[in-house]
Parts: C-alpha cells; structure tokens; sequence
C-alpha cells in the first residue's frame, strides 16, 4: 500500500433512503455511510473518506471539493436526470485530469459513467430477489487480491449481458444468476490520466453494502484508481510554434482572430 494519504470522496444519491421505509431499514444513515465505512475498515488510516449527496450544494462536487480529491465513488438510480450538467462536465475534466472513479451498480446509467464510455451503458435487469455468484477472472489483478473465489452475495438484483459498455481495459469480475444469467460486473478503464472501476453488485433493495467482501472489493478499487503519484495537469493539445491550445485560445486567452487585431 502507498505511503502517501489520498483523499476519498463517496458520492450517494441518498433518494431511495429517504422515501422509501424498506431502504431506510437497511441503510439508515444511507448507502454512502455504508460504503465509507467499508472504504475506512479495509484501508484504514491510508485514507481520508467524506461523503455528499446529491441535495448538497452542486451536489457536494464543487470545483474545490473535487481539486482536493483524489478518488470519487459514485452510487445513482432514480435522480440521474437531476445531475446538472455543468457537475457532469466538472468531475468529467477531473477524471481526465487523474482523479480516480469507482462507479457503483446502477451508477452505471448515470450521466458521468455514459459520458466517460461514449455508448449508452445499458443491461438486461430482473428485479428479484436472486442469489449472486461474483466470479474471479483476473486473480493477479490488484483489485482481486484477498478477495474470495466466488463471492456468494445471497440476495440482490440480477444484472445480466448485454451490457453496452467499450471491452474493458481489464475485466476482473463476471457474475452469475440463478436463472443462467452472467454479466461483466466488474471492470476496468482508462481515460485521460483517470483510472475508471466499475463494480456492479449492490442495489438498494438489498444489504449488499454491509457484505464484507463486497466492501472489501470496493476498497481494493479505490487503492487501485487513486494516481500514484497524483496527476492533476489537465489534457491539452499545445501547438509548438505559435502556444495555441486546442481550445483555439493562446495562453493569454486571445482566440487566433483577437491577435491578429493586436
């Protein structure tokens, strides 16, 4: 594990917890502590884990918030649509910028994760009670290292293929269902300088965020996402001779047609 603290930011939608009675019984103080506390337990004093929600001030990801972060966790269902843009383009800049993410089961229809995959990231589902068989295909990988083979999650949602993502970097997990369903369930990708890990099993309905393994996971994934060391330059295209980004702005901030005026 690294020396140096990296700084974690668990995002939760926090919507499902508070209107609907079932779920507040399984997570009462909300996915997002659940999965801190999983983070904090695996990782111990390695890391430093904070929460925010999407009711926060631009949803708890402002420009210093995510300056500070170094890997971001991402839990969404019912309120992707009510994800501002100008947040989705903010923590889109800092995954290419080197802040790590770790998307979480239906966070893989949210409005960051379709962004950094460029296609519409959609699956066959079945909302049943259904025993999960999380699968190791990659034991060598990081992520993978003391996790059991398989993981048996007894009660969860059934995720299954086709699940229209790009072929993953590295495809560590695949899981199987009762009803002979299998899905890549857990994955990963690389965009700008930003490390991307998808991990499926965890829905609402379910205490799948109290499965140690599961955390156990999920706490893999963050050491692996988090730069080491950090990065956090921006990607620009800069032309040699003349200092023009590929913005077409010069690094005094004059479009071409501006200083042809000077």
């Amino acid at each position: 594990m690294n020396a140096r603290s990296v700084t974690v930011l668990v995002w939760g939608e926090n919507r499902h917890e508070q209107t609907e009675p079932s779920v507040a019984e399984i997570y009462p103080d909300g996915m997002h502590n659940a999965v801190r506390r999983g983070i904090e337990h695996w990782l111990g004093e390695w890391v430093t884990v904070t929460t925010a929600t999407l009711d926060d001030p631009e949803h708890g990801l402002t420009e210093e918030v995510l300056a500070g972060t170094d890997v971001l966790t991402w839990w969404g269902h019912a309120a992707h649509g009510e994800v501002s843009d100008e947040v989705v383009d903010r923590v889109h800049r800092h995954v290419l910028a080197g802040m790590g993410l770790v998307v979480l089961h239906s966070g893989h229809y949210s409005k960051i994760f379709t962004r950094l995959m460029g296609t519409t990231c959609t699956l066959r589902w079945r909302s049943a009670n259904d025993r999960e068989l999380v699968w190791t295909v990659n034991p060598s990988h990081p992520i993978a290292r003391g996790i059991p083979h398989p993981i048996e999650i007894p009660a969860q949602e059934m995720y299954g293929e086709q699940f229209d993502i790009p072929a993953p970097d590295e495809l560590i997990f695949i899981s199987s269902f009762t009803g002979g369903e299998v899905f890549r369930s857990g994955c990963t990708f690389r965009r700008g300088n930003g490390k991307i890990f998808y991990f499926s099993p965890g829905d609402q309905d379910y205490p799948v965020y109290h499965h140690p393994d599961v955390l156990h996971v999920i706490a893999n994934g963050v050491e692996w996402v988090a730069a080491d060391p950090p990065r956090r330059d921006l990607p620009a295209s800069l032309r040699q001779e003349t200092g023009d980004f590929g913005t077409g702005r010069d690094d005094r901030g004059a479009a071409p047609d501006e200083r042809a005026a000077e």
